[in-house]
């Protein structure tokens, strides 16, 4: 029995087929009349009717009624190769403030640097380059291809033979104390090194200048070697100053990088073979390091123009 307006009357306790108690009628009072004079007394509610008895054997169940399947969303497309047709894996979205893998471009060999179409516009300063800095040792070309690569408008670097060669810490081979097959074989793979370097930060749009003490009279270990390393783009400029200096300049060095006065000689004397070579040349006797750099800026913009051959 339910009433107009509340919840459900609590359940009675007493057993089947009797009538409720003195304590239903005072909840029938309470959630349906105000207070007052207690009503009459309602008559007794007749029993429910037993339900009857299920069949020994029940009916069968009614079938499911089949519910076709919803088809999923088909998938976006992926772009495939244009050779094979298969699908190229797309990269991981990278979220702002997370730090991942990033893909370097190949480092290939070095091309020509393109020409401006106005020779007269050309500027060493912002052109994206390759160069050898070529010298006697005392010469000053480290200095100077450092402070080159610290003042330019573009990314640069300064990749040294000298101290790519010194990273062989146990076993080094130095020159010094004779020349012979592991001497050569640390120099030949260097330079190798370096060259690799220079065609990665190239491809990566850093330009760089290297420096070494390369002999005209040995063009295939020499630059015919950096040239293969690096590649046809390469521009060698030789700084080479009277002996003088180079002698002056030799003796405040100090370490392995310092010669004799008879090795600074001779080497010297080579180094004067490049003079009819072709390749641009900078006698930096009466010039200091921010002149010499200057000069080397002139003389990288007439390559561009028109590459050296060599």
């Amino acid at each position: 029995m339910q009433h107009a307006v509340g919840a459900p009357l609590p359940p009675s306790h007493r057993p089947a087929g009797q009538g409720p108690g003195p304590q239903d009628a005072g909840w029938a009072q309470s959630a349906s009349q105000p207070p007052g004079p207690p009503p009459h007394p309602a008559p007794p509610v007749p029993p429910m009717p037993t339900p009857p008895a299920q069949p020994a054997h029940p009916a069968a169940p009614m079938p499911p009624v089949p519910v076709p399947p919803v088809p999923a969303p088909p998938a976006p497309p992926m772009a495939g190769h244009p050779q094979t047709g298969h699908p190229t894996p797309q990269p991981p979205v990278e979220h702002p403030g997370t730090t991942g893998h990033i893909q370097l471009p190949p480092g290939g060999p070095v091309p020509l640097p393109h020409p401006p179409a106005d020779p007269a516009m050309a500027d060493a300063s912002q052109a994206a380059v390759a160069v050898l800095l070529i010298g006697p040792a005392g010469a000053g070309k480290t200095t100077v291809a450092r402070y080159w690569a610290d003042r330019r408008r573009v990314p640069t670097a300064h990749i040294s033979l000298d101290d790519v060669r010194e990273w062989v810490r146990s076993g080094f081979a130095n020159p010094q104390s004779g020349w012979n097959e592991n001497s050569e074989a640390q120099y030949r793979l260097a330079r190798r090194t370096c060259g690799f370097a220079a065609r990665n930060f190239l491809a990566n749009g850093i330009s760089c200048i290297l420096d070494d003490a390369v002999f005209p009279d040995r063009p295939v270990v020499g630059l015919g070697g950096w040239k293969r390393h690096v590649g046809p783009g390469l521009l060698p400029v030789v700084v080479l100053p009277g002996l003088e200096i180079v002698l002056e300049r030799n003796a405040a060095r100090s370490g392995n990088r310092r010669l004799s006065d008879e090795e600074v000689a001779r080497i010297h004397g080579r180094m004067a073979g490049w003079y009819g070579s072709g390749l641009p040349i900078i006698d930096n006797s009466t010039y200091d390091v921010e002149t010499t750099a200057r000069m080397l800026d002139e003389v990288v913009a007439r390559s561009i123009a028109s590459p050296p051959t060599f």
